[in-house]
């Protein structure tokens, strides 16, 4: 998968700030959804942890089920929160968050170069605000966008 991949799509997993969920609580509702498990490759917890395959997210070698159209050819990134007690879009999400996945993007485009790095809502055709916040200013301002 790793030559084919066109894009590192930022996600988010829609729950309130009260909401501490991580890559098990996803993969239980993606199950639920009756996909064969989590479709993201990592998800960055509320404290900023990064988990991984070993936590019930997708292995780098799988094809994701996050963004239809992209699967085959992305890795995705999912950060918990997203929304308001109201279910509605808010960049809520911790410094430490913003913080890890600074660092996933850019061990990302190390690994996958010249990788197009966005938010779920920037791929075409795509309605929702995922994942609540405007990836490419957020990677001009941060030190991730130095890798881009």
């Amino acid at each position: 998968m790793a030559e084919d991949v066109t894009h590192i799509i930022i996600h988010c997993a829609a729950t309130p700030p009260d909401m501490n969920i991580g890559a098990r609580d996803i993969d239980k509702w993606h199950k639920e959804r009756g996909w064969s498990g989590c479709g993201y490759h990592a998800v960055i917890r509320r404290d900023g942890t990064l988990q991984g395959a070993e936590d019930g997210c997708r292995r780098m070698d799988r094809v994701g089920a996050h963004c239809h159209g992209y699967n085959r050819r992305s890795v995705g990134v999912c950060l918990v929160g997203g929304v308001d007690e109201a279910g509605e879009p808010e960049n809520n999400f911790t410094p430490e968050q913003f913080v890890t996945l600074g660092r996933v993007v850019v061990d990302l485009q190390r690994k996958f170069p010249g990788a197009v790095v966005c938010g779920h809502r920037d791929i075409p055709g795509v309605t929702k605000a995922c994942p609540s916040f405007d990836v490419a200013e957020w990677l001009a301002e941060s030190a991730a966008g130095e890798v881009a």
